[in-house]
């Protein structure tokens, strides 16, 4: 008798780790499937806009300026010779460090963004603090280009409700993206190429650097890619709506 109740005892535990390794495989299944990213924002009740939800073939393309290769002059040229404009999110002290080029991205008639003034983790620093790093990039890139910015990309893309909330009342829109080149780790156009176009769709919002290596051939091949599918480039304010919307857990603007 003792033996028998060992071995149901035993064929129980079976069961159970059998039934436990099949839901942990389902929910590996479906977070693979969902991406990371999704989980994450549906833990937020203020989101950024990471794309748009629209029927025009329209995408973004946004640069965040950084240290390394600066490329920035080489960038500019490609987007003036595929007759794109983009949105450039811009660190005060880069602009303060850089205010020709600062300038010239400006003249060249694209638009610029607050990336922060020294590129701090918004989720560790206060509210005065993060009040203060908006406002001071503020009036570096204001004092530079004539402009102030009404758009605002976290550092790191690091962020949480308060942060959020704190500079949606600085009267900025908090903007990320949906398609990452991550042309920072210098893989390779070809591996930056097919990583965003894989994931393109309407009212996508793209991230490059402008420090990376092998951005410059990476976009001019993404532009040509794209216009020949009919896809059409405009600024981060002209792709977003501007009121009157919902931001779904994913990230996504919708007109109400």
């Amino acid at each position: 008798m003792h033996v028998i109740i060992i071995k149901k005892s035993f064929i129980k535990r079976v069961i159970i780790a059998i039934i436990a390794a099949f839901v942990l495989s389902i929910i590996g299944f479906l977070i693979l499937n969902r991406g990371y990213k999704d989980t994450i924002l549906s833990s937020y009740e203020n989101l950024p806009i990471y794309s748009v939800d629209t029927q025009e073939k329209s995408v973004a393309i946004t640069f965040d300026t950084s240290w390394g290769y600066d490329n920035t002059t080489k960038i500019l040229d490609i987007l003036d010779k595929k007759d794109v404009k983009a949105t450039f999110f811009i660190i005060g002290r880069w602009a303060e460090e850089f205010p020709d080029k600062t300038k010239e991205i400006a003249d060249r008639g694209h638009e610029i963004g607050n990336h922060s003034d020294k590129h701090s983790d918004f989720t560790r620093i206060s509210k005065e603090q993060i009040i203060d790093e908006v406002a001071s990039a503020d009036a570096k890139i204001l004092a530079i280009t004539g402009t102030r910015p009404t758009l605002f990309r976290f550092p790191e893309g690091t962020y949480n409700d308060n942060s959020v909330s704190l500079v949606e009342q600085t009267n900025h829109k908090c903007i990320q993206w949906n398609i990452d080149s991550i042309d920072w780790k210098n893989e390779g156009s070809d591996i930056e190429f097919n990583r965003v176009i894989k994931k393109i769709s309407p009212g996508s919002i793209i991230l490059f650097h402008n420090s990376g290596k092998y951005t410059p051939q990476t976009l001019e091949r993404v532009i040509d890619k794209l216009k020949s599918e009919g896809y059409n480039f405009v600024k981060v304010s002209d792709l977003v709506y501007k009121n009157n919307y919902i931001i779904n857990n994913e990230g996504k603007q919708i007109k109400k």
